[in-house]
């Protein structure tokens, strides 16, 4: 397994398909994920430290959890199957319970526990947005607000120039 983090959630136009992008935390490989829009939302409130006035779906799933006495300890996004990818809930008794991978994202925000994917669906569907600049130049992916602006750049040229259809296999 792989630990991955979210970048963000974005458009892409023109279709105005909401994905989450996610990027291996120790490497350069990103997973690009087109969601429907209530769960591109729910990771995108997450994201920037929104508290809705009523809990959302993924906050009162999360509320239930902790009522009963359980904690959510890990999300791992499993696999993916002609574009779909699949994940689990993975419990501190060492239950697991399956997800969608766009829900499994939004509750992993909200549990504050990491995101793991499984090796075959990082070498699947995992893709390395340009790492290069306008020079040609290695660039390296830090973590400062420079670095964080590149990045959101590149994804953007990324977006300009694929389709859902690239990542079938």
């Amino acid at each position: 397994m792989i630990e991955v983090q979210i970048v963000g959630v974005r458009i892409e136009l023109p279709s105005n398909q909401p994905l989450v992008l996610l990027r291996e935390r120790l490497g350069e490989r990103h997973i690009p994920i087109w969601i429907g829009a209530a769960e591109a939302t729910a990771i995108a409130l997450a994201e920037q430290g929104v508290v809705p006035p009523r809990p959302l779906t993924h906050d009162l799933l999360c509320g239930v959890v902790r009522a009963l006495g359980h904690n959510i300890i890990r999300v791992n996004l499993t696999k993916v199957e002609d574009g779909v990818f699949f994940a689990e809930l993975l419990f501190e008794n060492g239950i697991t319970i399956g997800s969608r991978a766009s829900d499994a994202i939004a509750i992993a925000q909200r549990a504050k526990c990491p995101i793991w994917a499984a090796e075959t669906l990082v070498e699947e569907a995992g893709v390395v947005i340009g790492t290069h600049d306008e020079a040609g130049n290695e660039q390296t992916v830090g973590h400062d607000d420079e670095a964080e602006e590149r990045e959101v750049r590149q994804f953007r040229e990324f977006l300009n120039a694929v389709e859902p259809e690239d990542f079938d296999k």
